[in-house]
């Protein structure tokens, strides 16, 4: 397949398929990085997609810059690669995995995007810091008076993030199949399942899946589910 490594404002990204009118934006998850996207060209390509990649904050060719992988940060980024996509690209469709899906949908909520494919998507962060929250035993009150609080599961937790969240509640109307497993330990069933209702996602289920879908069998799922919706 044809690569192209390049920079959109500054962002590390890759496009890779032969020139064509639909493209895929693909948004890793969080210990990824944009070089994940060959394995969803294998299916996206030969369908008559490219797929165009980027690097999140923290990830991939950005360790070790500045840049924080913070909704503030990320949500203009992948606005930016979005307009270059849609002025260059007739039809857009997003892939986007975990807290790649989120903040996707946090940039992408007004653009006019083809459709959706998420996988083990944090649907309502809100939910999910409230939750770590409780595992680390802090209340509100203690967040808001320390401003962040590192946990012993390697998540800090943190007052503006928590407050920047509140502030930006998502409203997704883009047409969009979810793929989510059934042992998925920080998306809980029913948030997954009143999100699909609210924006009338098609839910999947893999009942063995965890959130990282990473085993042979959970791969093979992931790779089918792609192959059925691309």
């Amino acid at each position: 397949m044809k690569k192209l490594e390049f920079e959109i404002a500054g962002i590390p990204a890759l496009l890779v398929g032969e020139p064509s009118e639909r493209l895929y934006l693909y948004v890793h998850g969080k210990m990824g990085c944009k070089e994940e996207a060959l394995d969803l060209a294998e299916r996206a390509c030969p369908a008559g997609y490219q797929v165009l990649a980027i690097d999140l904050p923290e990830h991939g060719q950005r360790k070790g810059r500045t840049e924080k992988l913070l909704p503030w940060v990320a949500v203009p980024e992948l606005q930016a690669v979005y307009r270059y996509a849609a002025a260059r690209w007739p039809e857009v469709s997003l892939r986007a995995t975990s807290i790649g899906a989120w903040l996707s949908m946090q940039s992408l909520q007004r653009m006019p995007l083809e459709k959706a494919l998420l996988v083990s998507p944090v649907v309502d962060m809100e939910d999910l810091i409230t939750h770590m929250m409780q595992w680390a035993d802090v209340t509100g009150a203690q967040l808001e008076a320390k401003g962040e609080i590192p946990t012993t599961f390697g998540e800090t937790l943190s007052w503006p993030y928590l407050c920047w969240v509140k502030e930006h509640p998502i409203c997704w109307k883009v047409p969009t199949q979810v793929l989510y497993g059934g042992k998925d330990n920080l998306i809980s069933r029913p948030v997954i399942e009143a999100f699909c209702d609210k924006s009338s996602a098609t839910l999947t289920v893999m009942e063995e899946g965890e959130h990282w879908f990473h085993t042979e069998l959970q791969l093979a799922v992931l790779q089918e589910w792609e192959r059925a919706y691309i």
